[in-house]
């Protein structure tokens, strides 16, 4: 009798202590649970406060494209056009007259990169019609990239400078074609104008020219490639006091040693005659 009575409090022990330790993992269970709850709700309430915030990035960033692309549209609006019955630039609208263009031909052969590089210096947009034959190389197709890189445009100037009206279509397709594929492999894009060698074109190459999105172009005067102007300081005096030069004026230079001597000097002269610089992006017929 006494075993039993020693046992009925030590089982009552044990039961209550299966009881505490049942309770108290349910009441840690619960804990948890409100726990989670709590947390749950919380990072509802937190993704639900930074919803706004993202649709209000989203809105500011969609706003931003939708500006650049009105700004992209106000900026390809032309100014200019090339007549192109004598190849004078002409102003449109309020674009300011007393303006002329700046061509370079036969690039980038050896002075291209450093009348490139004066140009820029002087804050002077203009076009450099490229010869295939001065790409063959790679230090070559180097300084093309260079040119454009620095912001100047490109344009075509025949693959070998043949004179068209005396190749057959063949060959003058081949001309302009092959040489655009070279020069968009090298910087990317297509030439978006076309000087024909000599100033000679034909109805075949006008029309292959205009299927190819190009604007064709001669040019109004230019004298370093005459005699008695393949000097710096000869070459300067005539191009900044030429009779031909007028408002429009689309000048022809070339990639020469004495052209590139007076480079600095034709520019400043014809700023201090109150001519602005055609910006080639700005003319007619290029724009996407």
């Amino acid at each position: 009798m006494k075993k039993r009575n020693w046992l009925l409090p030590a089982c009552a022990v044990f039961l209550l202590g299966a009881c505490s330790d049942g309770t108290a993992q349910e009441e840690k269970a619960q804990e948890q649970s409100v726990k989670t709850d709590v947390e749950e709700d919380v990072a509802s309430e937190q993704s639900a406060s930074e919803e706004p915030d993202q649709a209000e990035l989203e809105e500011q960033e969609n706003a931003k494209e939708q500006a650049s692309e009105e700004v992209g549209e106000q900026a390809a609006e032309p100014r200019y056009r090339i007549n192109p019955q004598n190849s004078k630039v002409e102003a449109i609208g309020d674009a300011d007259e007393q303006a002329v263009l700046i061509t370079i031909d036969d690039a980038p052969d050896t002075y291209s990169l450093e009348m490139a590089e004066t140009l820029k210096e002087l804050d002077v947009p203009a076009i450099f019609f490229v010869n295939g034959h001065f790409l063959d190389t790679d230090e070559e197709q180097q300084t093309l990239s260079e040119i454009h890189d620095m912001g100047f445009a490109i344009g075509n100037h025949t693959n070998t400078h043949v004179n068209l009206k005396q190749s057959t279509e063949s060959v003058q397709q081949d001309e302009i074609i092959t040489l655009n594929e070279r020069v968009e492999t090298i910087i990317g894009e297509a030439p978006r104008f076309f000087r024909a060698p000599f100033g000679v074109n034909t109805e075949f190459s006008n029309a292959l020219v205009q299927e190819e999105g190009m604007v064709r172009m001669n040019w109004t005067y230019g004298y370093d490639f005459m005699q008695g102007y393949m000097e710096p300081e000869a070459l300067a005096e005539i191009m900044v006091n030429a009779p031909e030069l007028n408002s429009g004026g689309n000048l022809l230079m070339h990639d020469r040693e004495w052209t590139n001597e007076a480079l600095p000097e034709i520019i400043d002269g014809l700023r201090d005659k109150g001519y602005e610089f055609v910006d080639p992006g700005e003319i007619e017929g290029i724009q996407p």
